[in-house]
C-alpha cells in the first residue's frame, strides 16, 4: 500500500480540475499556486501554451505584507498586467486547492482590478 503524500493528493486534485478547467485565446486561464510563504499566479493561453501575465509574492512590495493582504494584492497585480496584455475575462484555476483564504482572496483581488472570472 502506498501512502498519498499532501502534494501528491493535490497534484491528483489539479489534473482532475484541469481536465474540466481550459483556457483559450479568448478566455484565458488563471492557474495559482500556493506554498507556506506566499502565492504566485499566471494567466496562460492553453492554445498557444504561452504565459500572458504573472504575479507572485516574491515582488518586493509584497514580501512583507500579511498572507491575507499579499494574496488580494497579487490578484490585483495580476488583473492589471493582464488587462495591458489585452485580456478581460478568464477561466479560474484553483490548482488543486480549496476555494478558502488565500486562493479565494486573490481571485477576489482579480476580481476588484476589473477581470471577469
Amino acid at each position: 500500500m502506498t501512502v498519498a503524500t499532501k502534494r501528491v493528493q493535490r497534484e491528483r486534485r489539479h489534473r482532475r480540475v484541469r481536465s474540466k478547467v481550459r483556457g483559450s485565446t479568448a478566455r484565458p486561464r488563471i492557474v495559482v499556486f500556493r506554498s507556506n510563504r506566499g502565492i504566485s499566479a499566471q494567466v496562460i493561453d492553453d492554445d498557444r501554451g504561452h504565459t500572458l501575465a504573472a504575479a507572485s509574492w516574491t515582488e518586493q512590495d509584497l514580501k512583507e505584507l500579511p498572507r491575507m493582504e499579499q494574496a488580494q494584492k497579487v490578484g490585483a497585480r495580476l488583473a492589471e498586467r493582464a488587462r495591458a496584455a489585452g485580456v478581460d475575462s478568464a477561466v479560474f484555476d484553483r490548482g488543486g486547492y480549496r476555494y478558502h483564504g488565500r486562493v479565494k482572496a486573490l481571485a477576489e483581488g482579480v476580481r476588484e482590478a476589473g477581470l471577469t472570472v
